[in-house]
């Protein structure tokens, strides 16, 4: 057997879940093992009772439990092996840079490409596929926050360490905000407005879904706008999330009855729209980030284009995006 590690978290693994650096770094501990640590207060963060969804931060010391000398893989860190990057994919992500300095990189994320590794996803994950934004530098970006699978738009990272952190923090204290674009199903009844409803993961074998529960769940708060609508078929909804709950704004707006086109995980057949050649892939977009720049202290604005199956969409319903305006404008008394 080996014996027990105090591991540090590594500066690369910045807000990464816990359940993620077992895989990242143990990739032989299942997930049924980790859990039995977790209950039985094996694994531990800092001398504390973990759960497998807390983050970590670097400098975050890890209690891994003894494991057979045969199973037992080196912690891995800094310059550990890759696969090299595929030139198609590295290409792919190198056209979809919206903005780059020596601090941030904020890229155009594609609909249908996880951020990070998970069931299924093997090493196809922007987070595998990074050492393609290096761009002559020795380190490759880190992940600054998520978007879901089927959601396109802007994603950023950071260059260094200490960029990384500081726009994190930007996020966690609500500093950063963020701008999203949909279109759903149906016309909300109200044309703004404010959606306050808890969300909690559903039990069981429902995967990852959410669902409104008052008693348990954690606050969520987004509000909303109709930009337009058309035919009372669907509308075009300006959102910003003030909380950053897992699947916030798909549950909220298949709650008030209108969700997200395509969104069949959260609107069942009801998301989709029959009879018109309209594209079934989820459309939801992350149009603008506003943060403070992690050197200078500036607001930095970064807008991302539409999808070609969302700006599509918007030719066939006659919607114009010169009626957007400009980001956040319409809650800023909010």
């Amino acid at each position: 057997m080996s014996t027990v590690q105090i591991l540090a978290v590594a500066e690369e693994d910045i807000n990464i879940r816990l359940d993620r650096w077992f895989k990242r770094h143990f990739p032989i501990v299942g997930h049924g093992q980790l859990e039995k640590w977790l209950r039985t207060g094996q694994v531990r963060v800092d001398g504390k009772r973990a759960k497998a969804s807390q983050r970590l931060d670097p400098g975050q010391h890890v209690r891994v439990p003894p494991l057979p000398e045969d199973e037992a893989p080196k912690y891995l860190v800094g310059d550990r092996a890759r696969p090299p990057v595929d030139d198609k994919i590295a290409r792919m992500l190198q056209d979809a840079v919206l903005y780059m300095d020596d601090d941030v990189i904020a890229l155009n994320k594609p609909a249908g490409i996880s951020v990070q590794g998970g069931t299924g996803t093997g090493d196809k994950h922007i987070d595998a596929w990074l050492d393609a934004l290096k761009f002559e530098r020795d380190d490759r970006p880190r992940l600054v926050h998520r978007l879901d699978k089927d959601t396109s738009g802007v994603l950023l990272l950071g260059r260094s360490a200490n960029a990384t952190a500081k726009l994190a923090a930007a996020f966690k204290s609500r500093a950063a905000r963020k701008c999203y674009w949909a279109l759903v199903v149906g016309v909300p009844k109200m044309r703004q407005g404010r959606i306050d409803a808890a969300l909690a993961k559903l039990p069981g074998r429902a995967g990852e879904k959410m669902a409104v529960d008052e008693d348990e769940g954690k606050r969520a708060v987004t509000w909303y706008r109709v930009v337009d609508s058309a035919l009372r078929k669907t509308a075009w909804l300006e959102m910003e999330p003030r909380t950053g709950r897992t699947h916030q704004l798909r549950a909220h707006c298949a709650l008030i009855g209108t969700p997200i086109l395509g969104d069949g995980k959260y609107g069942g057949t009801e998301a989709f729209i029959s009879g018109t050649g309209v594209s079934r892939k989820m459309h939801l977009h992350a149009r603008a980030v506003r943060l403070p720049h992690p050197r200078t202290g500036k607001e930095l604005v970064v807008m991302a284009p539409l999808p070609e199956h969302m700006d599509k969409s918007f030719e066939f319903f006659g919607f114009d995006q010169a009626d957007a305006g400009k980001p956040f404008a319409a809650f800023e008394q909010d």
